[in-house]
């Protein structure tokens, strides 16, 4: 009877031992799963954020490439602008210039004719008493040598003065011309037309086509 009782709690202990054992191999098996299913509820909430953040960088990417685009092209359009305004600006300053140039090119002509034309107007009177001075020799007198190298003078001025560009007003049988011919008397003449230049007092001369000295004349009415 005693050993039946012994076996008994021997039986009883095991399987107190077995059903203690069981409840802890549950409990750790509840544990397990439910750090499973922490882990595996981390895990999707990690995926949900990345995904997320994949989307928002997707979402912000045309933004950002369309804001970098347009700020390139305003970029462009701002140095585009100061080329041409650069251009615009050199290009007036060129004219500028060529004009400053011409014109101080004409001005220069226009001073180099103005003194040439002083010289000729002191000049003139000179050519003047040559011609008054050849007229005046006599007939006979003309084949002195005195005479000759004073008329071989006077030649010479007369083709260096061409050569400059003085030339002699055409007058005599020449119809009158205010803008050449200065009327100092009038008179008739029935051989001559109407309106011409009769006689020349003193002669005229041009320098580069600019009148230097009107021809003083009579015409014929």
């Amino acid at each position: 009877m005693e050993d039946t009782d012994k076996v008994i709690e021997a039986m009883k202990a095991a399987m107190e031992k077995e059903e203690k054992e069981k409840k802890i191999d549950k409990a750790t098996e509840d544990q397990v799963e439910e750090q499973d299913l922490e882990d595996n509820k981390e895990i999707q909430e990690d995926k949900e954020m990345k995904d997320s953040q994949d989307t928002e960088e997707v979402a912000e990417k045309p933004s950002t490439k369309s804001f970098l685009k347009g700020s390139k092209n305003k970029e462009l359009a701002a140095k585009e602008d100061k080329i041409n305004d650069l251009s615009d600006r050199l290009m007036r300053t060129m004219a500028e210039f060529d004009n400053f140039r011409k014109r101080s090119e004409k001005e220069k002509s226009q001073m180099f004719d103005l003194g040439v034309k002083s010289v000729l107007e002191k000049l003139l009177p000179v050519i003047d008493n040559f011609e008054r001075g050849l007229e005046s020799i006599a007939e006979e007198d003309k084949d002195n040598s005195f005479v000759q190298g004073f008329n071989m003078i006077y030649k010479q001025l007369m083709t260096t003065m061409d050569e400059i560009g003085v030339k002699a007003i055409e007058a005599v049988g020449n119809e009158f011309d205010p803008n050449f011919h200065n009327a100092v008397m009038h008179g008739e003449d029935e051989t001559l037309g109407e309106n011409i230049v009769a006689e020349e007092f003193q002669k005229g001369y041009l320098y580069n086509g600019v009148v230097i000295r009107h021809s003083m004349v009579r015409v014929v009415n």
